[in-house]
């Protein structure tokens, strides 16, 4: 009895017992047997580097490193020395305030990214004579709202001042800058009629007109530390981590539009990335009705009314595409 118990304090004291034998500490494992393969090595996050300006002229820069259109700006600010609120919105491959290519929640791996700053401060005042103003309201996700689209013979567009891409500071001067988009478009319908009230703008700062459109084909800069050829875009979400993924077929990119058209003609906003997360919501959503119960989960805020649920739900996941 007292030799089995010098030997199990032997063993204790050898080592671990694995399958019965003892294992001396600080030995290697045995390799795998053959024919088992070896285990691949992690792989290695790819480096996304992109290039960008100042749309009214900058030398170029080059910024990396960010998950959010917040971080992005703090990124493009850092390059130029500048204040990130100096940024109003951006625009990929082409320096004009060209709404078409404004930049939302995707950025292709090969965009060029033109940041447009604040220029020149105006105030007009206007008279709502009609429920509707005619104007269209986006924001850049950083704390400001601006005119993406105005509407032809609308109480807006017969103010020759008031443009395109002017951010809305303040309304009577009760400044909005912080709200989303949403906010400032209920904020305007909600203004009584015949009653005028004061509209504070910040027009981006003019580009020069010499500089060329830039596109892929024009640039100059090889594309360094890049994960692909451009068949991947960069994701940026609100919350959590920017991701990886492919570029939206024709079909879902057709559905994004149709939402974001719904989006302007029901909320009066235009919005590329909540119409993108609106359609990703509907193809999981068997019914209009788990589609409006999903949105009232996760978008509250923005009370969407029934019908437009419906418009949306059918506009996704109909066989014809929501179209009569």
């Amino acid at each position: 009895m007292r030799r089995a118990g010098r030997r199990s304090r032997q063993a204790q004291e050898d080592g671990p017992m694995e399958n019965g034998a003892g294992q001396e500490p600080g030995v290697p494992e045995p390799p795998p047997a053959e024919g088992t393969p070896a285990p691949r090595p992690p792989r290695a996050r790819p480096r996304l580097v992109f290039r960008t300006q100042l749309a009214h002229g900058s030398p170029t820069g080059r910024i990396e490193g960010f998950t959010n259109v917040k971080e992005l700006y703090g990124k493009i600010a850092e390059v130029f020395s500048i204040s990130p609120t100096e940024i109003l919105f951006c625009t990929l491959n082409t320096h004009k305030v060209d709404m078409q290519k404004l930049l939302g929640g995707q950025i292709g791996l090969e965009d060029f990214i033109f940041a447009h700053v604040r220029g020149e401060t105006k105030e007009v005042e206007v008279t709502k004579t009609e429920d509707a103003l005619g104007l269209t309201i986006t924001d850049n996700g950083a704390g400001y709202a601006f005119i993406k689209r105005i509407k032809e013979g609308s109480i807006i567009n017969r103010i020759q001042t008031v443009c395109v891409g002017d951010s809305i500071e303040a309304i009577n001067d009760h400044t909005i800058v912080g709200c989303r988009h949403y906010e400032v478009a209920r904020m305007l319908r909600e203004l009584p009629r015949a009653q005028p009230f004061t509209l504070r703008l910040v027009q981006p700062k003019k580009a020069f007109d010499m500089i060329g459109q830039r596109t892929r084909s024009s640039s100059k800069c090889p594309p360094e530390g890049r994960a692909s050829s451009g068949k991947e875009t960069l994701r940026l979400r609100a919350q959590g981590p920017a991701t990886l993924q492919e570029e939206p077929s024709a079909v879902e990119e057709e559905a994004a539009r149709r939402v974001d058209d719904l989006l302007e003609s029901y909320m009066g906003i235009r919005d590329c990335e909540l119409a993108a997360t609106m359609v990703e919501m509907a193809k999981c959503s068997p019914t209009a009705a788990a589609l409006a119960c999903a949105l009232d989960s996760v978008l509250g805020e923005f009370a969407f009314p029934q019908e437009f649920v419906a418009e949306v739900w059918a506009a996704v996941c109909s066989p014809r595409g929501g179209q009569e």
